[in-house]
């Protein structure tokens, strides 16, 4: 383990512990520009990622969700303190905190950590993707009848034009499920989904997971088959990419 990811997964521990502090205590929140909660807790661990990041590699470049970076720098840490305030505001333990170091704009290295389910998923290229300590892959399911798959909010399914797609997917697999955000993508690098739509999301929520699924054996695509890291994201299992592609072919 390299001391950037040994660092990440530390870091991403102790903030996940502050957000703990406040999560079925303190539910007030307020609505930013983009209409998405943020409270206290987001903004007090971000903080706290930061200093250590400070602290351990200075000068070295920052994105994160609540105070933003220069999006033209590629080299740089990639931060979400909460990914899922949603999820946090209303005392459900699916939330995250995400600390992603991209090289070039490639994340090299990436941590997912649940400080509510007490997991941490994380990752760093050509070394396989880890769950609570243990090496994880995606399912090896080939049949879309058995398979489960998750989605983003149905707002955003909708706003995207997705909705059609998923409602195909639904009519074919065993069950879909809404476990949104950092969390879908988790379940697929740790084998229990087959696959995650999620068709709005920013670079903050899928720095670190899109190599954690890959890592785990996975593919983390928009929702053309497209490798690359965009407003959408879409994750599953090699076997499962191309059933999930037909779905949304428009």
């Amino acid at each position: 383990m390299s001391p950037r990811l040994s660092f990440a997964i530390e870091t991403a521990q102790e903030a996940g512990a502050a957000t703990l502090e406040q999560f079925l205590v303190d539910r007030d929140f307020e609505m930013k520009d983009n209409l998405t909660p943020v409270t206290a807790a987001d903004i007090r661990a971000e903080k706290l990622i930061r200093k250590r990041i400070a602290e351990t590699f200075p000068g070295e470049d920052v994105l994160g969700e609540e105070e933003g970076g220069d999006q033209s720098r590629l080299t740089r840490w990639v931060v979400d303190p909460i990914d899922g305030t949603k999820s946090f505001v209303s005392g459900v333990p699916l939330y995250a905190t995400l600390i992603a170091f991209e090289e070039e704009g490639e994340p090299i290295v990436g941590v997912a950590h649940f400080p509510a389910l007490g997991e941490t998923v994380y990752a760093e290229k050509g070394q396989g993707a880890f769950w609570n300590g243990e090496r994880c892959r995606v399912t090896d399911n080939t049949d879309l009848s058995r398979a489960v798959i998750s989605c983003g909010g149905h707002a955003a399914m909708v706003e995207r034009g997705r909705m059609e797609g998923l409602l195909t997917l639904a009519a074919k697999c065993m069950a879909t499920r809404s476990w949104c955000d950092a969390y879908g993508h988790a379940l697929v690098a740790t084998g229990r989904i087959d696959a995650m739509v999620d068709p709005r999301v920013s670079r903050w929520d899928i720095s670190a997971m899109s190599l954690i699924v890959r890592e785990a054996g996975g593919s983390f695509t928009d929702f053309k088959g497209v490798p690359e890291l965009s407003d959408e994201a879409v994750s599953c299992s090699p076997q499962m990419l191309a059933p999930v592609m037909e779905a949304f072919r428009t």
